[in-house]
């Protein structure tokens, strides 16, 4: 069905929200996609847009090798409410050897076991979506994402304070610990920060540095009006 040798290939098992939404934007990015699912109405509800969708009970290793589960290289288990069921399909790809196994955690416990059994990437969609709309909200950030390790990257209006002076001259590293990587002026695109850029009112700014900090800036200067 796929051929490990075949890198865009993935295998998405569960097509609930989180798996039919992701099996499809892999699909737009150009990616070959095989979707399973053993519930009949979500394999017709996304068969039209989807092109390969199956209707399958992922947790038998006799059925996904059928598949021909094993000779893909990566693959997501999406699977959310079944726990059991999560880990086993999860458990099945790994004695398959899929080498890059990715899995859906609805729970810290859930997502303890996932990783115990194998599995190389453990995803926390609702709790990461939860994170991530409670800095919005603050009304300063833009956008916001936050890595594993405790860093993030965050979009926001360029502080009034830190206008028409060049980056060099905010000493926003050693006040604040966040460096600015990127700026766009009004109209224009996102370029790469240099020591000389001057900000201006409306610009606005991609900041990167430890979570704490990124937040504590957002906090302590007062963003520019907009254009």
């Amino acid at each position: 069905m796929a051929s490990r040798n075949r890198e865009d290939a993935v295998l998405v098992i569960g097509l609930g929200r989180f798996g039919g939404t992701l099996a499809q934007t892999l699909q737009e990015l150009g990616h070959r996609v095989v979707a399973v699912d053993r519930n009949h109405d979500l394999v017709q509800q996304w068969s039209g847009q989807i092109t390969h969708v199956i209707e399958a009970d992922a947790t038998s290793e006799v059925v996904m090798r059928q598949l021909g589960a094993h000779e893909f290289r990566r693959a997501v288990v999406a699977i959310g409410t079944e726990i059991e069921a999560s880990v086993l399909a999860t458990g099945v790809l790994l004695d398959l050897a899929v080498p890059e196994v990715w899995s859906k955690a609805i729970t810290r416990e859930h997502g303890r076991i996932l990783e115990r059994i194998g599995a190389n990437h453990v995803v926390y969609p609702e709790r990461d979506a939860g994170e991530r709309v409670a800095h919005l909200m603050t009304g300063r950030l833009i956008d916001f994402l936050e890595f594993d390790d405790n860093y993030a990257i965050a979009k926001l209006r360029a502080p009034r304070e830190i206008c028409g002076r060049a980056l060099e001259k905010t000493a926003l590293r050693s006040r604040f610990g966040i460096t600015i990587v990127g700026v766009k002026h009004p109209g224009g695109q996102f370029t790469h920060a240099e020591a000389g850029t001057v900000l201006g009112p409306g610009d606005l700014i991609m900041i990167a540095g430890g979570t704490d900090r990124v937040e504590e800036f957002a906090t302590a200067v007062g963003t520019a009006n907009p254009p």
